[in-house]
């Protein structure tokens, strides 16, 4: 069985895109026990368990997960905290789930997350950055955005970055990509018609707002977007073209510079320059990969 990856919320579960991507799973659960039932079966089922969280979402689901971990004294858990919106986090949940069906150890595939969301291209179209705390907004902006319709378009990961529609551009990803849209209280088609062109991207695909995105983005009049790689094989080659190495402490394989079960880091010596892909390196990926 392929290694199990779960996520906090049943909102973060996009759809497969193939019959051969795993299902995703929903941890934690209700209650404390049905936590601990359940986690404890995904990993006697599965092996391994990789559980993506948001470092800046809701902090009770987090305690949880890391309870249920401590209890069960499991080394085949995997906690992953990675800072990307709401959607961008349900992507990269879906690049795991594609991943987990290829020959891929599970300390890499937890080890990949953190590489694979430097290639995701996450943002929100909003009626106000009033309330906006994830990305820095300057005072203009502010006070902006109390200006009747006044639209912002923004970029939190990989490079934070805010403008006014109509006044820039958001710089966009240099290799081929998918786009995710969900859709708040403003619905608007600046993403498709202005921001999907520009980016050039393959496909756009409609899905259903976050729970915790407006309390993300600190407005409920959004857009949300995400673009990132969808297709398998390219995914499998950008985690394959970096070095592997071993965990001192655990003993699983890992890529970056700490193992995503243990999190010890890595104490050889950091890998050449050309054991890790460069965005050079992804824009050669081809763009017309289905």
């Amino acid at each position: 069985m392929p290694t199990a990856i779960a996520v906090t919320s049943s909102d973060l579960v996009l759809p497969p895109l193939d019959r051969q991507t795993p299902p995703a799973v929903v941890q934690p659960q209700d209650t404390l026990e049905d936590s601990l039932l359940g986690m404890h079966a995904l990993v006697e089922q599965h092996g391994y368990l990789v559980a993506l969280y948001s470092s800046s979402g809701d902090r009770t689901a987090a305690q949880r997960l890391h309870t249920v971990r401590s209890v069960l004294e499991s080394d085949r858990i995997a906690l992953v905290d990675v800072d990307l919106p709401p959607l961008g986090l349900a992507l990269l949940s879906q690049q795991l789930r594609q991943l987990s069906a290829c020959d891929f150890s599970p300390g890499v595939l937890a080890s990949s997350a953190r590489l694979l969301a430097h290639y995701i291209y996450s943002g929100a179209l909003l009626g106000s950055v009033a309330k906006l705390d994830r990305v820095p907004v300057s005072l203009k902006s502010h006070a902006k955005s109390w200006m009747p319709g006044a639209q912002f378009a923004v970029l939190a990961n990989p490079r934070p970055q805010l403008v006014r529609v109509g006044e820039g551009d958001l710089t966009g990803p240099e290799f081929g990509t998918r786009l995710l849209v969900a859709t708040g209280q403003a619905p608007s088609d600046w993403v498709t018609s202005t921001l999907a062109p520009a980016w050039q991207v393959q496909g756009v695909a409609n899905v259903p707002l976050p729970d915790g995105s407006a309390r993300w983005w600190g407005t409920g009049k959004l857009v949300e977007f995400t673009a990132g790689l969808y297709d398998v094989s390219v995914l499998h080659q950008l985690v394959s073209s970096v070095r592997r190495e071993r965990c001192h402490w655990c003993g699983l394989e890992l890529i970056g510079d700490r193992c995503g079960f243990c999190a010890a880091p890595l104490t050889d010596l950091p890998p050449p320059p050309s054991a890790a892909p460069t965005a050079a390196a992804v824009r050669a990926l081809p763009r017309g990969a289905t």
